[in-house]
């Protein structure tokens, strides 16, 4: 698909058919993930794959009950790594490049899906320390986004947009 065709076909997809994902289709999801840019190419984050049922059905009650997370067929836990980001930027590093490394990748994979023919919601409203104990995280990793995929059972409606001139300000 094209660039920008899949720029317009993106949406957040909130229900998911039964459907599994292909190996193939999931390796290239990862392949995009790892490629994603990243402050001095540190990729101060980590994926953590969730297809387990048990494990979805606790991260969808860990964010607030959002059950379409427990539906879809694979979730993809994005954490930051603040350490590994500020042993070279420091405090900066830890708290905002770590977070942004993290959130570039998982909107790569959420825009690869719409080319691959899947569909996810970049969901951000979870209590991160339940998380974090559900996944048996290290200290060392911080919860940012999951990212729930597979194939869309919905064709939501296009949310408005604001417009060029009152989003961009040129100065």
């Amino acid at each position: 698909m094209e660039f920008f065709e899949v720029i317009k076909e993106r949406h957040s997809i909130r229900m998911f058919k039964t459907k599994n994902i292909e190996k193939d289709k999931l390796d290239k999801l990862l392949y995009v993930a790892n490629s994603a840019p990243s402050a001095g190419g540190l990729q101060a984050y980590q994926i953590f794959l969730v297809s387990k049922l048990a494990l979805k059905n606790e991260l969808a009650k860990a964010a607030y009950g959002q059950e379409f997370i427990a539906q879809a067929p694979v979730n993809l836990v994005f954490c930051s790594e603040p350490l590994r980001s500020a042993r070279k930027y420091g405090k900066r590093g830890a708290e905002l490049y770590s977070i942004q490394d993290a959130t570039i990748s998982a909107a790569y994979v959420h825009l690869a899906a719409v080319d691959l023919e899947l569909g996810s919601v970049i969901v951000g409203a979870f209590d991160q320390e339940v998380v974090s104990r559900i996944l048996n995280l290290p200290d060392r990793f911080k919860p940012i986004i999951i990212l729930p995929v597979g194939y869309p059972a919905e064709k939501p409606y296009v949310t408005a947009r604001r417009k060029i001139n009152d989003l961009v300000k040129e100065i």
